[in-house]
């Protein structure tokens, strides 16, 4: 067993679809390679966990599935066949950065039972006292109902709990949560910070993104169960370059969820 945690600050990033892909209908890897390059860059005083979407938009890119069963039995076959390509790439991408890559592929249940939760914080733990960046998808071949986890943001949440992270960051397609007034006007405005999440719920708007399957809504319940956590979270437009760095040294609009250590 690793011994549990070291001296860094434990940071999980939550990587959608719409940020991998940058809004067009492939992943990128230049967008991969800028993940990797910042935790290269930040990885003296940070270790980071990947939560990342995308393996069934990576599977798009290979084959066309069509299907005269249910929706959800064909999502769940591009999940199965885009996986191992996601990995793939991160694993060529991060390797030339000298990073290590695994993967941890998590279900609901997997959350839920005493004795899997203990297995995946051992598992993690030990990966990142060896070095392995975790990337952890939801087990989509397995998930009943529908994709279940909300585009990974619920899984990302209740994943940052489990091996208490010390921040959070779900990379988006937004400068954060704009105002409600201002998406209206049409000139966005970003909100910069929030202690209170009932403010939020009367800012979002209900809409999905384009590819994934958030949206702001998914983002402010993740929010929810970190606040609880007394989780920092911060909602960060990771379509642009450097986001990471960026938001740590305040050079972005961004949204931080705050939270009072008390």
């Amino acid at each position: 067993m690793g011994t549990g945690r070291s001296d860094k600050k434990r940071v999980l990033l939550k990587i959608g679809t719409n940020t991998l892909t940058k809004e067009t209908d492939q992943i990128s890897r230049g967008k991969i390679e800028d993940i990797g390059r910042q935790i290269s860059q930040l990885s003296e005083d940070y270790e980071f966990i990947i939560v990342s979407s995308g393996a069934i938009a990576v599977a798009k890119q290979f084959v066309k599935l069509e299907s005269s069963g249910k929706k959800i039995n064909v999502k769940q076959a591009l999940a199965a066949i885009g996986q191992p390509h996601l990995m793939r790439i991160f694993q060529e991408n991060f390797r030339e950065l000298g990073l290590l890559t695994s993967q941890c592929l998590l279900s609901y249940t997997d959350l839920k039972g005493e004795k899997s939760k203990e297995n995946i914080v051992n598992t993690i733990n030990v990966l990142l006292d060896n070095n392995y960046i975790p990337i952890i998808n939801e087990n989509d071949t397995v998930a009943t109902d529908e994709i279940q986890f909300g585009d990974n943001d619920k899984l990302a949440a209740m994943t940052a709990a489990l091996i208490k992270a010390d921040l959070v960051i779900i990379a988006t397609n937004t400068d954060g949560i704009y105002t409600k007034k201002s998406i209206d006007s049409g000139v966005k405005s970003t909100i910069l910070e929030v202690r209170d999440l009932r403010e939020l719920h009367a800012e979002i708007s209900e809409t999905k993104s384009s590819q994934g399957t958030g949206g702001m809504l998914s983002k402010i319940e993740a929010a929810e169960i970190l606040h609880k956590e007394k989780i920092e979270t911060w909602i960060v437009n990771g379509i642009r370059d450097n986001f990471i760095i960026d938001a740590m040294h305040q050079n972005v609009a961004f949204t931080k969820i705050l939270n009072d250590k008390t």
